[in-house]
This record gives C-alpha cells, sequence and structure tokens, in this order.
C-alpha cells in the first residue's frame, strides 16, 4: 500500500444516507403489511402493501443510491422539492387508499390530490436528473 493512502471511508450524500433510511421504514412497513395479510388471509389492503414496497421501498431507495452517487444532483434545490413533495404526499396517499380500499369512497379527493402532490416530486427529481447529471 503506498503511504499516500489513507483507510478513510468514503463521504456519502447526507441527502443520499436520509433517503435510504426512509427507504428503510417503508420497507419495515410492507414486510409488516405483508405478514399481517398472511396472517389473516385477508388482502383487502394488497394494493396499498404493493405501493408502500414499490413508492416507500423502491423509489426512495434508488433515489437515495442515486443522489449518493451524484452528490451535484442530491445537494440541488429540486432534491429537497422531490424530498418534501414525496415524503409529505405518501403517507396521506396510503392512508387515503387504505380507507377506498376499506370502502370509504369519501377520501377520494383527498387521496387525488396527494397523487398530484407525489407526482410533483417525481417531476422535480426528473428535472433534477436531466439537468445535474451531465457526462464529464
Amino acid at each position: 500500500m503506498d503511504s499516500n493512502q489513507t483507510n478513510a471511508a468514503p463521504a456519502f450524500s447526507t441527502a443520499g444516507v436520509i433517503w435510504l433510511k426512509l427507504a428503510v421504514v417503508y420497507l419495515l412497513i410492507g414486510i409488516t403489511m405483508g405478514i399481517a395479510m398472511g396472517a389473516k388471509e385477508d388482502f383487502t389492503l394488497k394494493d396499498v402493501h404493493a405501493h408502500v414496497n414499490l413508492i416507500g421501498w423502491v423509489t426512495l431507495a434508488l433515489a437515495g443510491l442515486i443522489y449518493t452517487v451524484f452528490p451535484q444532483a442530491g445537494q440541488h434545490r429540486l432534491a429537497k422539492i422531490h424530498f418534501w413533495l414525496l415524503n409529505l404526499a405518501l403517507p396521506v396517499m396510503m392512508i387515503a387508499l387504505s380507507f377506498l380500499m376499506l370502502g370509504n369512497r369519501q377520501v377520494i379527493p383527498v387521496l387525488a390530490v396527494s397523487e398530484f402532490v407525489a407526482a410533483g416530486g417525481i417531476i422535480a427529481f426528473a428535472i433534477n436528473i436531466f439537468t445535474n447529471l451531465k457526462r464529464a
């Protein structure tokens, strides 16, 4: 080993770490929901379970990895917009979808608004990626 090399761990993007930790929270929620549905043999909330795992776990984890690999995107104002829109909308969306799946149609406007807010976060992410990831 060269004497100029160090054993220091690589620095990770703070934004990426936050996204990854939140993703794991959604993974735990999704797994718990799956186990509970299986134990009860009641799959009424299977759509909520799928959305928690796909949007909560997968989407947040991928964003966290992207923001870690490309810290210039993770530090951009669009990343903050992405974070807040998606993370404020997702719990509301999952609760509203749960009520809808349980037969309460009065939550449809709340569900619709939360879906549009989440979509706004995803649009901010897309703009961030296309404007801040450039070839070297």
